[in-house]
Formats: C-alpha cells, sequence, structure tokens
C-alpha cells in the first residue's frame, strides 16, 4: 500500500504528495516512502564512524594522562572530547533527520520520481525506459538502498541528487532510493512495475484513411 501523505503538512501544498503535478490517465501510484532518519546518518554521513572516531580520541586523551594522574582521572580529562563528539552526532542526524523528512519517493506503473532537497526542492522523474537496472543492498535490518542505473544517455548530477545516489559512483551517477525499510518488498513492487510495463503494448495514433 502506498503511504499517504495528504495529511503531512511538509506536502500540502502538492497535489499528490512527493510529485510536482497530478498523474497522467491511466498511470497509478504503487508505493511512497522516505528513507529512515537513522540508517541515513550512519550510511550517507558515517555517524558511526564519526562516533568511533571521538571515543578513540577520547581514549587516547586519558591514556596520555594516565601515568601522571592514574586511570580514572586521567579518563575524565577525555570527557570534553565525548560531549564535542556527541554535540557532533547529534548535528549530523539533525541533517539525515531533515533530509529524510523532505524526501518522497514515489514508484508508479509508469516511473520512479524521488522529491529531495531541504533547502531547494526539486523532482527527479525516471521513466522505466530511461531505467537500464536496478541493483539492491539490503541491510541486516530489512532497510536497504535501490540503486538505479539510468540510460546511457540521461545525465544527472552528484551533487544535486546527493545523498540520494549510490556512494562514490560520481562519473557514472546512479540516483537511489536510500534506506527505505522493507526494502526487498520495495524492489520487487519496482520490478512487476518494470516487467508489467515492459510487456504492455504500445498504442499509436493512425493517420485515418
Amino acid at each position: 500500500m502506498p503511504r499517504d501523505y495528504r495529511n503531512d503538512p511538509d506536502f500540502t501544498i502538492e497535489e499528490i504528495p512527493g510529485l510536482p503535478e497530478s498523474l497522467p490517465r491511466g498511470e497509478s501510484v504503487l508505493w511512497q516512502g522516505r528513507p529512515d532518519a537513522w540508517a541515513l546518518a550512519v550510511s550517507s554521513l558515517s555517524l558511526k564512524w564519526i562516533a568511533g572516531y571521538f571515543v578513540l580520541l577520547a581514549f587516547a586523551r586519558g591514556a596520555s594522562l594516565a601515568a601522571e594522574f592514574g586511570w580514572l582521572r586521567a579518563m575524565g580529562y577525555g570527557v570534553p572530547i565525548l560531549a564535542v563528539g556527541l554535540v557532533a552526532c547529534a548535528i549530523l542526524f539533525a541533517i539525515a533527520w531533515v533530509q529524510a523528512r523532505a524526501t518522497v519517493y514515489t514508484i508508479t506503473t509508469e516511473r520512479v520520481a524521488m522529491r529531495i532537497g531541504a533547502a531547494l526542492t526539486l523532482t527527479v522523474n525516471l521513466p522505466f525506459p530511461k531505467i537500464a537496472s536496478a541493483d539492491l543492498a539490503l541491510g541486516r535490518s530489512g532497510t536497504g538502498t535501490i540503486a538505479l542505473t539510468p540510460a546511457s544517455e540521461t545525465r544527472l548530477s552528484y551533487v544535486v541528487l546527493w545523498p540520494h545516489v549510490r556512494p562514490w559512483h560520481m562519473r557514472d551517477v546512479k540516483p537511489a532510493l536510500r534506506c527505505v525499510k522493507d526494502a526487498k518488498l520495495i524492489a520487487g513492487i519496482l520490478a512487476n512495475a518494470v516487467e508489467a510495463r515492459s510487456t504492455r503494448p504500445e498504442l499509436s495514433a493512425m493517420a485515418a484513411e
């Protein structure tokens, strides 16, 4: 079931939450969702690595003074470093939360749409014929990332799309549904939609004789 964003104050100005305009006739929404803020902070902002760095820094500070003051007192000198680290991690999580809050990923019967951007909002539309392939990176909790490889003629900006991209693919930019819960289920929805779209016959208008 698509998530209902109609009562979300962040999207009340949009006729269809997460999309810039009404869907064409015959197109329908299959799924909508947003990144998990914690997973996004860990994955795109390296939250755990930065937290570990400050813990290591605090321990090193205490260890350097242990011979002079003893371990118990020396570890107290690492507390200010831990406090700075806590503030830094809180800021990183806040950035991830804002990014996740401003994002809506949409899968329809015709395309993938990504409504992204906390300060400058934009919507990236990827019709299925413009998607060459999709890759799923699944975490232990079921939260994962679905990276989309655009067709060769599609050019996208890594900086504009970040963090909604596959990390480090800066030359061949791959937009991604980052850190979504139930990622395997969502990948299945996308695969079924693409398959249904590819088997649908194309109808073209013909001039009357």
